[in-house]
């Protein structure tokens, strides 16, 4: 397919480039990027006062596949990615059975191949079952194809096991990407703790679970001199710990999620389980932090931590609820409406924080840019654009959101992947 799409802001972070310009697409790949192009035999797309950035990227994912298919799989997952403007997405591994061996990784990619409209990577467990006891065929699985390695869930408390697999996985040069939350101190935690917790008289897990494990996975990493990647970060001691860290030249990065940046204890309802996340909704403090992180550069990426579940699941007393909701489909809404227009986060930050920045770090910088001769990869938003989160409209088999109702301003309105349309004005057309 050739497109030339017409007169929008294009931001590509990578050249540090932001102007209002064309993008002419052939053959799956940008051609050109300029002031009034032409080309013929070529569907326009006016692009006038929106945005023309970069694919985005998300690289935490539960697409659920495989033995979860009732809460999601790869062809509801992708299509809930192209709605939110996503034209990459990495699953991670705590499926059933356990993705953690070379086999399952070559099934996974097959099935993305088959069934996603965006493209799905996959990320490999660290240890066999998850049950942090022996490390997974973490060498094998990085051969066939996994970009990083995870135990997503649950924190493997054993040191020993940890350093080993640091060490192997630095021959790879593949992150593990850690769940920190120190076990026995959130253990049957529902929720932060602090005032909100006791004024509900809920359980709670404390923001120091999480300094711990940070901690612990940073003094890994430096004696390793390896890589790791603290998966949704939450905690305003956990992030300076990562900021120090870095300023040491420890090889660790960090991501959040839109709701650690815009939501906080406060917001939560014992009679409404979607707000049951793990790492829990923190207080204000450790909110402010994240963003500041994030402007700083000591969190490199935003991602969703996309956890669809069954309606009957999550329809459940609040401490019975499985953790999670889905977040691909609104993901740069909220984060449009909480951050940028309240003058929080620049439109460059904001691009830069969901595609190339993960494009940079997860894939040797060949996407989350634009550029001549790149993977077409497109994602076209209207900042402007306002709109009310319906679950009935939502492509993921995820329902549970505590977004579901509000009116955000700021929409995916066109997912190009290598070239091809795969969302227009909100529908799938893959």
């Amino acid at each position: 397919m050739k497109l030339l799409i017409k007169g929008g802001r294009v931001i590509n972070p990578g050249k540090d480039f932001d102007a209002v310009s064309d993008v002419l697409v052939e053959n799956g790949k940008i051609v050109a990027i300029g002031e009034n192009l032409e080309a013929s035999d070529t569907k326009v797309i006016d692009a006038k006062g929106k945005v023309v950035a970069p694919g985005f990227i998300d690289m935490h994912t539960h697409l659920r596949e495989p033995g979860q298919e009732a809460k999601e799989d790869f062809a509801s997952g992708s299509k809930a990615a192209a709605a939110g403007g996503f034209t990459t997405v990495a699953t991670m591994p705590n499926t059933k059975p356990v993705v953690d061996n070379a086999i399952l990784v070559n099934g996974l990619k097959q099935r993305a191949q088959d069934e996603g409209v965006v493209h799905i990577e996959v990320i490999g467990a660290l240890t066999k079952g998850q049950e942090g006891k022996e490390l997974a065929e973490v060498g094998d699985m990085a051969q066939a194809g996994a970009v990083a390695f995870s135990d997503d869930g649950h924190f493997d408390n054993n040191c020993k096991l940890m350093l080993n697999a640091f060490d192997y996985l630095r021959t790879f040069d593949k992150a593990i990407m850690s769940h920190a939350e120190e076990t026995s101190l959130v253990a049957e935690g529902v929720m932060n703790e602090g005032h909100r917790s006791a004024m509900l008289g809920m359980k709670g897990r404390p923001t120091v679970a999480e300094d711990i494990a940070v901690m612990r996975e940073i003094l890994l990493a430096e004696y390793a001199d390896a890589w790791v990647h603290i998966s949704h970060i939450s905690s305003k001691n956990a992030i300076d710990m990562v900021r120090q860290a870095k300023k040491r030249g420890v090889r660790v990065t960090a991501e959040v999620t839109p709701h650690h940046l815009t939501m906080t204890d406060e917001m939560v309802d014992p009679t409404d389980s979607s707000t049951k996340v793990n790492p829990p909704l923190r207080g204000q403090a450790d909110v402010n932090a994240a963003l500041e992180g994030l402007k700083d550069g000591t969190i490199d990426i935003i991602a969703t931590d996309h956890s669809p579940h069954a309606q009957e699941e999550k329809d459940r007393e609040y401490k019975f609820a499985p953790s999670g909701f889905p977040g691909l489909e609104t993901a740069l809404g909220v984060l449009l409406t909480d951050l940028y227009h309240k003058d929080l986060i620049s439109l460059n930050e904001l691009v830069a924080k969901m595609s190339y920045m993960p494009g940079k770090l997860f894939f040797d910088g060949k996407r989350g840019i634009l550029e001549e001769n790149a993977m077409a990869d497109i994602t076209i938003f209207d900042p402007e654009l306002e709109w009310t989160v319906e679950k009935e409209k939502f492509y993921t088999n995820g329902s549970h959101s505590p977004f579901v109702g509000r009116t955000l301003k700021g929409k995916a309105v066109m997912t190009i992947v290598e070239g091809n349309i795969v969302m227009d004005n909100g529908e799938i057309i893959a």
